[in-house]
């Protein structure tokens, strides 16, 4: 798999070298310099979740892994169910949340993880990291405890749930978590920052495990193909995705390109809606997030978009003809909330804001599926209110209340996060 930079298409790597950099050296992200598209994808979707995502990662990465180290990492990797259930009429949610982390981003750190620890041996490893959320829940958790590897997780403070706070700032040894003063654009900004550092970079061994990292979106591409398997009509499939950095997004769109039969993606934002605006004007716009319930969407400056955009060659009219959007405000998140609980499904914040936009550009005789990126437990403190009950925890959540939080605050400040790095 050839991967070159966003910014300068001359600029190439190998899959091993852009998840070792994170970032191209231009500062632009890696994508697929071709995208293959197969033939057989009826058959692919007959096999089983582990076994077709072996396949298809074999398929992306040539003879640069060996199949039984890919078939390895994958089996490793992807230990927990992605089931799609019924929601309402001709909806359905995708959950994502199965992993030990209790939200998506298992698939891509849980992978990441297993493919930086290759040929990795003797070498210094700093994984640096921002998070609105969950990244660094799924990140913190994959790296515990592997030697010759340092876990720095940067997050806005005040601006993450409690529980996922507590998921990553509880574990200690090697993962160190800082709580910036500011919002989750900061951290992202501090962390481009540290990547624009090649002195530290080559100090560190700097890595990134946010959603730049090309790891993580090639193991998110393999669930759009598990939600098309578990779909029992051939109605037109139309996926609508909660977005804040657009991640997640960008990997929809090329399981669509490598031929998983999606008819549609909706991109679903919250009062950050930089995107919707976008693609409504043609004017890119990023500005200061807005703090909602939602909070791992809470973004101004999506870091993913510039993928999307490579994706499309810019061309907006190309863009607004493939995908639908809109937003969602915290009063209709908590509605969508109360409405599907009274219809038996309990959502999280971010699945709520995906369902009620595909509510809205679901057309007749086509199938919706909405992405269900976390457990609603984490944010049991925001729905225990707009559905009136109290919310119990997993076990994997309520052993986090009686452990102690081993943060430390930083200042928005680049030179602030360098020192404490090294």
């Amino acid at each position: 798999m050839r991967l070159v930079s966003t910014r300068t298409p001359d600029l190439s790597a190998t899959f091993v070298e852009a998840v070792q950099a994170g970032l191209a050296p231009d500062g632009g992200l890696f994508v697929p310099a071709t995208m293959p598209r197969f033939a057989d994808v009826p058959d692919l979707l007959k096999l089983d979740f582990a076994t077709r995502s072996v396949e298809i990662l074999q398929r992306l990465l040539g003879d640069e892994i060996p199949r039984e180290v890919v078939a390895q990492l994958a089996r490793s990797a992807f230990t927990f169910p992605a089931p799609l259930v019924p929601v309402e009429g001709r909806i359905g949610a995708l959950e994502l949340f199965h992993g030990p982390t209790l939200a998506f981003k298992d698939f891509g750190a849980r992978f990441l993880a297993r493919v930086l620890a290759l040929g990795a041996e003797g070498r210094r490893r700093t994984v640096l990291t921002a998070t609105s959320g969950d990244t660094g829940a799924a990140v913190a958790s994959a790296f515990h405890g592997l030697p010759g590897v340092q876990v720095v997780v940067l997050y806005p403070a005040g601006r993450v749930s409690p529980l996922q706070e507590r998921q990553f700032a509880t574990c200690g040894g090697n993962v160190l978590a800082l709580a910036v003063e500011g919002a989750f654009d900061d951290c992202q900004r501090l962390v481009k920052g540290a990547f624009d550092d090649a002195e530290l970079v080559g100090r560190l061994g700097l890595t990134s495990a946010n959603s730049i990292n090309i790891a993580r979106l090639l193991a998110q591409t393999l669930y759009y193909f598990e939600a098309v398997a578990q779909v029992e009509d051939d109605a037109p499939l139309v996926v609508s995705v909660p977005s804040g950095n657009f991640g997640n997004l960008t990997a929809g769109l090329w399981a669509q390109r490598m031929g998983a039969p999606i008819s549609a993606f909706v991109a679903a934002t919250n009062a950050n809606r930089v995107v919707p605006d976008y693609l409504d004007s043609g004017v890119y716009q990023p500005k200061a997030s807005v703090a909602t319930l939602s909070n791992a969407m809470d973004v101004g400056s999506p870091s993913n978009w510039e993928r999307i955009h490579s994706l499309f060659d810019g061309d907006h009219e190309a863009m607004t003809a493939a995908l639908r959007w809109g937003s969602c405000t915290d009063e209709a998140t908590e509605q969508i909330v109360l409405d599907l609980d009274r219809a038996g499904y309990l959502a999280d914040p971010h699945g709520a804001v995906a369902c009620h936009v595909l509510r809205a550009n679901l057309r007749e005789g086509e199938r919706g599926v909405f992405l269900a990126t976390a457990h609603p437990a984490k944010f049991r403190e925001a729905l225990a209110p707009a559905v009136g009950r109290d919310i119990p925890l997993p076990q994997a959540l309520s052993d986090l209340l009686e452990l102690p939080l081993l943060h430390e605050p930083l200042a928005t400040d680049q030179a602030a996060l360098r020192r404490r790095l090294i």
